[in-house]
């Protein structure tokens, strides 16, 4: 189960309660929900405000129903404020908070002011009334602004809250009462579509922004990992992992001579049916990524040097052994592959990626369509960079330093 899920609600009708109109993609349902749990101060208002009240009219009318409803309202607060505070940590840390009973709680205060309008707009007593009233209406505000992620929510709470003082207000035989009937189912259905609007602004926002990202992470070409996805992978390895890694770093053999004679168009299309493949044979939890041009990297958990070299030299196979088609052209291709392996206490992923690159020339010098590790044998390839060379990568140091005579890419 995704970390998220425990963010979500277990049971059928808190689901329902916090359910979207529309579609919503899964991964930003658990913002939604966690949503639920900001605004502290809106919410320690709240619960002041009705404590208060409730009261303040017992205190007024110490009748039975009276002290019943503030000593319901004192009860739901105890039960609600450490729902609140353990559940917003327990997501934040993607633990299982109890959303349910946290939602079950919010619906179940809603009822308490209802049930406080009800009795006190029957009571006769039309200060105490105004008094009540006036703290409810108030109270849906905060309602709707801190729950708009659940809309469905929101209409539940706000009925549960007013409908009650409606009801009250026919029930009571005042004439004047009467508009309430009119005026409260109104105000319910603005409030509701309010929050809905908002609701509909929050999800378009979250996509937008969760686009914004998968674009600034994605090759756009091949949908693979570009070089900030693959930062951003190595970065989150970092922080759930302490094991090492292996890197791959490919390059296609022979790949500019079929862009220059087929065409770039030809060349871009072999370039997304070679990544497909690359993504078909690698395990999933692998990162895949196209860093420019014909060069690709795959960012693996750590292995020993021989079950590095099976793997490149599969990869490799498997390349060779594909035809593949562009433009109605049947067209074979291969790589040569650099591997570098960072143990647990090694090199970070700029290392890693420098000497792969290292690898990656001597696989092209010993003839290309081969798989090279990473060695201590290397290091006259990084002197000029010790030396304060303008070459910004392993890459730009080796074509400066290839002879005429040397394998081209």
């Amino acid at each position: 189960m995704p970390q998220d899920d425990g963010v979500l609600p277990r049971w059928a009708v808190t689901r329902w309660l916090v359910e979207c109109a529309g579609v919503v993609p899964a991964e930003i349902r658990p913002s939604l929900v966690q949503g639920l749990y900001g605004s502290l101060p809106i919410f320690l208002g709240g619960v002041f405000n009705t404590i208060l009240v409730s009261s303040i009219v017992a205190i007024r009318i110490p009748t039975p129903a009276f002290l019943f409803w503030a000593a319901l309202e004192i009860g739901l607060a105890t039960l609600r404020l450490p729902l609140l505070v353990k559940g917003s940590r327990a997501a934040k840390s993607g633990k299982r908070a109890h959303i349910d009973l946290y939602i079950l709680a919010a619906v179940c205060w809603a009822a308490s002011v209802g049930y406080g309008c009800f009795i006190t707009v029957l009571s006769g007593d039309w200060l105490a009334a105004t008094l009540v009233v006036l703290s409810a209406a108030a109270m849906t505000g905060g309602v709707a602004f801190r729950n708009f992620s659940a809309p469905r929510l929101v209409m539940v709470m706000i009925m549960l809250s007013l409908g009650p003082c409606a009801m009250a207000g026919v029930i009571s035989g005042k004439l004047i009462m009467l508009a309430t009937a009119l005026q409260i189912p109104m105000y319910i259905y603005a409030m509701t579509h309010a929050a809905y609007r908002l609701n509909a602004m929050l999800v378009q926002t979250m996509r937008s922004e969760r686009e914004n990202g998968r674009r600034a992470c994605q090759d756009t070409l091949t949908g693979l990992l570009n070089r900030a996805g693959l930062e951003d992978v190595v970065a989150r390895r970092a922080d759930s992992t302490e094991s090492g890694a292996t890197l791959f770093y490919i390059d296609l053999d022979g790949f500019k001579t079929i862009n220059d004679t087929l065409g770039h168009a030809a060349g871009d299309q072999l370039l997304v049916e070679v990544s497909q493949l690359m993504r078909q044979v690698t395990p999933t939890m692998d990162a895949v990524a196209r860093i420019g041009g014909d060069e690709f990297i795959i960012l693996a958990d750590e292995m020993d040097p021989t079950t590095a070299r099976q793997t490149a030299q599969r990869l490799i196979d498997t390349l060779r052994g594909t035809s593949f088609v562009v433009n109605g052209n049947a067209v074979k291709i291969s790589a040569s592959v650099g591997i570098s392996i960072r143990s647990q206490a090694g090199p970070d992923l700029s290392t890693l990626m420098l000497d792969a690159d290292g690898a990656l020339y001597a696989a092209k010098q010993k003839g290309r369509s081969r798989a090279v590790l990473a060695s201590d044998t290397l290091p006259n390839l990084y002197l000029a960079c010790d030396q304060g060379s303008s070459c910004q990568s392993v890459s730009c140091l080796i074509r400066e330093s290839r002879t005429p005579g040397a394998v081209a890419t």
